[in-house]
């Protein structure tokens, strides 16, 4: 591709607008100042009679899969209250549950697909590489390089590409190959953004502070050179780089690009920029964690937005759009050659692995989603709908006198009634004060989306999808108005 071509590309983002930080961080802090405000105990109990009415079969299957499930779901997203509901049908903007019951589809899936669900030119192509040859060979697939070449021709910062099987695996991988390319130990994250759920990186997740404070059963030596720093703080980047300057070095820095959980905490729009320069200056690779941002913001990702070229790239969901095994890694070719595969080298590598990684099936998907995303401009659809429901939201709760937080970047939209996600270990008296009360608002507000017809992902996120037309949108704001009228 020609760089005029490539030019031209970078021009179209979903983004129309960054929120101004220090406004939004303002409303943000008023709403956590002030009690937890939400659905009324009267109107609640009518809420929770929706689901003891319309939604039998999955309250029945929730039962049944928490006798052989540990916490009766398989996946953090499925946790919805009052209990888990059954999909068994997706289509574009909607999802029906097992009781028959139409939802519109703001979860798509966690972030995937962009393109709306079971995205049918998606899924024709995926049909015939089941048919041809079967979802796994173990050998070499055409789509395996075809796939690496068109997410090179989009993304500023790939010269080379590493498929994996998730976005947890592409962060373990990215952080194990930066410490071997460098030869340097310490890894500094961002309190709050979340990188999967690795040992080393299961730490400081969500509320910034909290170290290794959100789960058991590892050993201290595993985060042992991991680092975090709050949300926005160069200056404390700056002081743990020079400090490790003396304790062996920055490996590198990780960051999610819009800031902690997809921008529930936004970063400051010359941050992504101001870390590069420290990482330049202390020898430390940036890692931009793309796993919901790649391609979502734009075909060139967040990186692309921000004009921001770092070093690795991790990969997952929108990667296959919404198909398996959606994991990779991207990067320059200098730093991507420690990443070579095979068996016996004895040459200096980071090794990584797995049976099903870059299957055809995913490889497939993921090279026809992305052909699709940039085809139909899908990132900027979606990003469309997204200014439109956020606009349409800041408008009822203006209207109606609730403290709510609005905002978006895109597609992605931040619906905050509890704030819950914005305490931090600064504050450690209202966090354990707080905590659960603001959390179980934020259930509450999640179970009365769905009992009007609206999936969301933990009743505070809302992924918009190229299917979200005007009219499934202003379906959706007057359910959200009816929502909080019960408020």
């Amino acid at each position: 591709m020609n760089m005029a071509a490539r030019t031209t590309e970078k021009t179209s983002y979903g983004i129309s607008a960054w929120p101004n930080n220090n406004e939004l961080m303002d409303r943000l802090k008023a709403l956590l100042a002030q009690p937890p405000r939400g659905i009324s105990k009267s109107n609640m109990s009518k809420v929770l009679d929706y689901f003891e009415q319309k939604c039998p079969t999955s309250k029945a299957w929730a039962a049944r899969a928490s006798e052989v499930i540990p916490g009766g779901v398989q996946h953090n997203l499925a946790f919805n209250y009052p209990f888990p509901i059954a999909a068994t049908k997706v289509e574009g903007p909607y999802m029906w549950d097992a009781d028959g019951n139409r939802y519109i589809d703001f979860l798509q899936a966690g972030g995937p697909t962009l393109l709306g669900s079971n995205y049918l030119p998606v899924r024709q192509k995926a049909h015939q590489v089941i048919e041809e040859c079967g979802p796994v060979t173990g050998l070499l697939h055409e789509y395996e390089f075809k796939l690496a070449e068109l997410i090179r021709q989009h993304m500023p910062g790939i010269e080379m590409f590493r498929m994996l099987g998730s976005g947890t695996e592409a962060c373990m991988g990215a952080i194990r190959l930066a410490r071997a390319h460098t030869g340097k130990k310490w890894v500094i994250k961002v309190g709050g953004d979340y990188h999967g759920w690795s040992d080393q990186m299961v730490y400081g997740m969500r509320v910034p502070g909290t170290g290794r404070r959100e789960a058991t059963g590892i050993p201290k030596g595993a985060t042992a050179y991991t680092q975090e720093v709050f949300p926005n703080e160069l200056g404390t980047l700056r002081r743990k780089l020079m400090l490790n300057r003396f304790r062996g070095g920055t490996a590198a820095v990780i960051v999610e690009p819009l800031g902690p959980e997809s921008g529930t905490r936004p970063v400051t729009p010359e941050y992504n920029r101001e870390v590069r320069k420290l990482c330049d200056e202390f020898g430390a690779l940036l890692i931009f964690d793309e796993v919901v941002t790649g391609f979502r913001v734009g075909m060139g990702g967040a990186q692309g937005y921000f004009n921001v070229k770092p070093d690795l790239t991790v990969f997952g969901k929108c990667l296959t759009g919404g198909y398996l095994m959606a994991g990779g890694i991207g990067g320059a070719k200098d730093i991507m050659m420690t990443l070579v595969g095979g068996i016996g080298t004895s040459s200096k590598r980071a090794f990584v692995g797995g049976t099903l990684s870059a299957n055809p099936l995913s490889c497939v998907a993921g090279y026809y989603a992305i052909e699709e995303m940039a085809r139909t401009n899908a990132p900027v659809l979606a990003g469309r709908a997204g200014d439109r429901l956020a606009k349409g939201l800041k408008e009822i709760i203006t209207r109606l006198g609730l403290p709510y937080v609005v905002y978006n970047m895109g597609s992605i939209v931040h619906l905050q009634t509890s704030a819950v996600l914005l305490m931090s270990m600064r504050t450690p008296i209202k966090l354990k004060r707080e905590a659960n009360a603001r959390k179980h608002l934020m259930e509450e507000m999640g179970a009365a989306y769905l009992a009007h017809g609206i999936l969301t992902l933990a009743g505070s996120r809302i992924y918009t999808s190229m299917a979200d037309t005007d009219e499934v949108i202003d379906d959706a704001l007057e359910r959200f108005d009816a929502v909080f009228r019960l408020v």
